[in-house]
């Protein structure tokens, strides 16, 4: 660490309290700790920092842990990670809360935090580590213009309120909101992610809430054979490309697992989970997805997996659910799916609405 960085962390480490009180601002102090639900400050227990001791210490003043993640840290990472910044922006950001000058250039400061490279998994961990929950965001807004209103329960899906976006054209880097989907193997090991940036003013039929931005589509990290995740597979799961798709369809089979392989190239290498039997697949209207099908059905014949197609009626299942409305949708899949299937997860669903 160099000496600036050190000299940062010590005095912010001197105001451990204060530092808490204003970047983690929900939680409170309990004896020598602060503690909060997490580092994006809900409410709760799990993360604490420790507010007393000195740096000789083994009890640090500043040092923090999450006991339901295993993250830990230091002040600086606090600022970091609950604000979204770079390490570099977090830096500023600390000197500005301790009042502090800008300092001359030091030529080892950067050893701290080495980047990780870019579109590697290390750099999708580091992009997943620094979202939030989606709850109260703008991406529940896109979810919920989409029609998809169910969201309970998708930690799979997180946001970014400023997401990096680099043009193709190498134009400058520009920060939009983010849409942040966690890419997972089968032992739901955060392999990659996928951003969809979006228009911070909201839906429009055009974009359909989507930045106005060349590729407001973009994954980075280990993708092949992994996906986006919602529910942990049994015997029965469904799987298709898009993240709108999977969750349209998650609107009427709840119980169901879902796996959003991200493309039709994807979807047809899906790794299959050990415990499938049987593979419903939502199907895209259009030569890739055809072909993906296809690919997909061959490698589940040769895995003694049951696979069966689910269509929209429009070009995808998102397109039905606000074209078409919930209850069209709802028929239309009821009609797809195998008897036993629809007594174990379609009527069950029918019961809860």
């Amino acid at each position: 660490m160099s000496t600036q960085i050190s000299d940062l962390a010590r005095r912010l480490a001197d105001r451990a309290e204060m530092v808490c009180r204003h970047y983690l601002s929900n939680g409170r102090r309990s004896g020598n700790y602060w503690q909060v639900g997490d580092i994006n400050n809900t409410p709760g227990r799990s993360l604490f920092v420790r507010l007393t001791g000195r740096q000789s210490d083994k009890g640090v003043a500043g040092k923090w842990t999450d006991a339901a993640t295993g993250q830990h840290g230091d002040l600086l990472d606090i600022i970091q990670l609950s604000r979204g910044l770079v390490f570099s922006e977090a830096a500023e950001e600390a000197r500005r809360f301790l009042n502090l000058p800008h300092p001359a250039p030091d030529p080892v400061s950067a050893v701290r935090r080495r980047p990780a490279a870019g579109g590697s998994p290390e750099a999708a961990r580091r992009l997943w580590a620094i979202s939030q929950g989606i709850a109260g965001t703008l991406a529940q807004s896109y979810l919920a213009d989409r029609g998809i209103t169910h969201v309970e329960g998708l930690n799979s899906l997180r946001f970014h309120p400023r997401c990096y976006y680099r043009p193709h054209d190498h134009g400058p880097t520009e920060t939009w909101p983010g849409l942040i989907a966690g890419v997972t193997d089968l032992h739901h090991r955060i392999t990659g992610v996928h951003r969809t940036w979006l228009n911070p003013h909201g839906f429009d039929p055009v974009t359909l809430g989507k930045a106005p931005i060349d590729t407001p589509r973009r994954a980075i990290g280990d993708l092949l054979g992994h996906a986006v995740r919602f529910g942990t597979v049994a015997d029965v799961a469904a799987a298709g490309e898009g993240i709108e798709t999977m969750l349209s369809l998650r609107m009427v089979l709840p119980a169901v697992p879902m796996l959003s392989a991200l493309s039709a190239a994807h979807l047809a290498a899906i790794l299959f989970p050990p415990t499938l039997r049987r593979l419903y697949v939502a199907r895209d209207d259009d030569p890739a997805g055809n072909a993906a099908y296809d690919t997909l059905r061959d490698r589940a014949y040769e895995a003694g997996i049951d696979l069966i197609p689910l269509s929209p009626g429009l070009g995808d299942f998102n397109d039905d659910l606000r074209l078409l409305g919930l209850d069209t949708v709802r028929a239309a899949v009821r009609i797809q799916l195998l008897p036993q299937d629809i007594a174990r997860f379609m009527l069950v669903a029918d019961r809860v609405r």
